[in-house]
């Protein structure tokens, strides 16, 4: 029974990638339809929109990141895989802020970056001016991703 925490560590670290991930895809999807209709009316703004459309995907490399670094600290990625039912519980809540904030933030980081493609659509000399409205929203996405770091890499000293 010591292997019975092996599915909600996995559990945790597959929410983390798919709900980051997820999340990412949505906010970079959306941001880029408005990035192309800015496009549309005047292309030589297509490398400034275009880094405003790409700011929702990093979610879904912190929540990746949470899921890598899980898979190694329960020894799916090199390891025995050897963990406890209260372990496995352990490091499927040190996953969680990744996967939730992961989500929520990159659909959030989105909306603040249409509004920024809408205000370089029309104040292109504005661009460092609207890269801070979604790099806001960005603050919240590392924070997460710092204490699941915490969590996850802390959960390996404890005995349980």
């Amino acid at each position: 029974m010591m292997n019975s925490g092996i599915l909600f560590a996995l559990l945790g670290a597959v929410l983390s990638a798919l709900l980051a991930g997820a999340g990412s895809a949505r906010g970079v999807g959306i941001a880029g339809e408005a990035a192309a209709g800015v496009v549309t009316e005047d292309p030589s703004k297509f490398g400034k929109v275009l880094i405003l459309q790409l700011l929702p995907g990093t979610q879904g490399i912190y929540g990746l990141l949470i899921a890598f670094i899980t898979l190694t600290q329960i020894g799916v990625l090199g390891g025995s895989g050897d963990i406890s039912l209260v372990k496995g519980l352990l490091y499927f809540a040190a996953c969680l802020p990744m996967a939730l904030v992961g989500y929520f933030s990159a659909i959030n980081q989105a909306k603040a970056s249409i509004a920024s493609i809408a205000l370089i659509a029309k104040k292109p000399d504005q661009f460092g001016k609207a890269m801070i409205f979604p790099a806001m929203v960005e603050t919240y996405a590392i924070l997460a991703l710092l204490i699941s770091i915490l969590a996850v890499t802390g959960i390996g000293g404890i005995n349980i």
